[in-house]
């Protein structure tokens, strides 16, 4: 509210100083909520002396849509209240929409996820999406501004049909959580087993026992042969060994697994294509003699974190990622859903490989999945609030596509988490154990899933809409 009105009696003021005002604010709404990607830069002395640089930098390219989102709402001010309300909340949410998608994107701290716990409220998630809700969001933030500078009864209007919209998110909600709960709960023939260890990131850094860790995992998962079992390990947990080099623990996992227990975990790929190897973030399916059952190559790679963007230019004045002995990885295909079974399991999946849940708009293509996993290695932002914005996009994530997230994570929160957003079994962050998913309840595809992001766009005609509307009303 404070910064629509900050804005309004800055009118008289430049469009540059506009922009100015507005890089301002994202330069300092980034800088306190994004500080945690710097600590990623203290586990290795190399990369060290760019602590100052990431804290400075990131903030900085980030404020430039806050900027833009400012210079243009000086360019389309209008006099009337109302319509400018409605300029203000299309700019903003269209450029939160562009962040989030242009080059890798980037739809961390969106207005949105300040509901994140308000579990009633966020439901419309599965009618409308992270970008729409996100626009209703911003206005929502923003109608106090309205009533202050109200100058008729039209803007008591708008007012109280904003609040009417809360009331029915509300309602809505209620609703679902309702129905969810009182749905027949459907007990599954096996059970997925989601392991979070506390594994030290200096297996990254420093030659270590792979065996021990693997080993460790092993002893955590505590496999039982008693029933089906899907075991669910953290990204990057193996550290030294290529996907194609697990068969020398052979005898080790047929000894500890059952025959038909199915092990799901993060490593290194490598393929070679046209003469060149490849290097691959994957997620792979094994079953308890190692054979490769399914693969999945992670599409959404973290800048500077996995790859160097324009890495012919950047590569030659020294800029290396900071994990996989500093070589960039390769992009995988689009993101799949694939199938896992044996004689006892048959299911179909959707992986996300750690910062691949932030995004939803890429998710849904293929809507023909049982469950979302979802594996992370957390280390790298340290006892910060980074592995909790990281897990409330699995909550999103959950509601969007009406389905159950099964999330393992190192040094961060492994969960189970319900169509709704509840979450139902969880290993604290900085704790140790496994939480089990055995049981489960139908619901429908959801409306966001069919549509996407299309109701983000026709949102945004609504909102033009309601200003020519307006407008008239007001020549009227």
């Amino acid at each position: 509210m404070l910064y629509f009105s900050f804005y309004r009696k800055k009118k008289n003021s430049n469009n540059k100083s506009f922009f100015k005002y507005g890089w301002f604010f994202g330069f300092g709404y980034f800088l306190c909520s994004l500080y945690w990607i710097s600590i990623s830069l203290t586990f290795d002395e190399s990369f060290e002396f760019l602590i100052p640089i990431a804290i400075v930098l990131f903030p900085t390219f980030l404020a430039i849509f806050y900027g833009l989102i400012t210079y243009f709402f000086s360019i389309f001010y209008s006099k009337n209240v109302i319509s400018t309300f409605f300029i203000f909340s299309i700019l903003y949410g269209s450029v939160e929409f562009i962040r989030g998608s242009i080059l890798t994107g980037f739809p961390w701290n969106l207005i949105a996820f300040s509901f994140s716990e308000s579990i009633y409220f966020i439901q419309i998630l599965s009618v409308i999406g992270t970008y729409s809700f996100n626009l209703i969001c911003i206005s929502l933030f923003t109608v106090p501004a309205i009533f202050i500078l109200r100058k008729t009864r039209k803007e008591i209007i708008v007012c109280f049909f904003f609040i009417i919209i809360s009331v029915g998110f509300l309602i809505f909600g209620n609703l679902k959580y309702n129905q969810f709960n009182n749905s027949a709960d459907i007990k599954n023939n096996f059970t997925i087993r989601a392991v979070s260890p506390n594994i030290s990131l200096n297996r990254f850094f420093s030659k270590q026992d792979e065996l021990k860790i693997i080993k460790e995992l092993i002893l955590l998962s505590n496999p039982e042969k008693k029933e089906p079992m899907v075991f669910l390990w953290p990204e990057g947990i193996i550290p030294d060994s290529y996907l194609r080099d697990m068969d020398i623990y052979q005898e080790l996992f047929s000894n500890n697994f059952g025959n038909d227990d199915l092990i799901i975990m993060g490593l290194n790929s490598l393929e070679t294509k046209n003469s060149k190897d490849l290097l691959f973030n994957s997620m792979a399916v094994f079953n308890n003699k190692l054979d490769l059952i399914q693969s999945y190559n992670k599409v959404n790679l973290v800048p500077f974190g996995e790859f160097i963007p324009f890495e012919r230019v950047l590569g030659l004045v020294g800029f290396k990622t900071i994990t996989n002995d500093y070589q960039s990885f390769s992009k995988g295909n689009n993101p799949r859903a694939f199938s896992i079974k044996n004689d006892k399991i048959d299911l179909k999946l959707l992986p996300l490989i750690c910062y691949e849940i932030i995004y939803s708009n890429r998710l849904f293509k293929d809507k023909n999945f049982d469950y979302i996993i979802n594996i992370s290695e957390d280390g790298w932002f340290g006892n910060s609030i980074g592995p909790k914005q990281h897990f409330a996009h699995s909550i999103f994530r959950s509601i969007e596509s009406g389905k159950y997230v099964i999330r393992s994570a190192n040094n961060g929160i492994s969960a189970i988490i319900n169509p709704t957003g509840i979450i139902e079994k969880k290993v604290e962050f900085g704790s140790t154990g496994y939480v089990d998913f055995n049981e489960s309840k139908v619901i429908n595809s959801t409306v966001y899933m069919n549509y996407g992001d299309k109701i983000f766009i026709i949102l945004i005609l609504l909102y033009i809409f309601l200003i020519f509307s307006f407008k008239k009303i007001t020549h009227e």
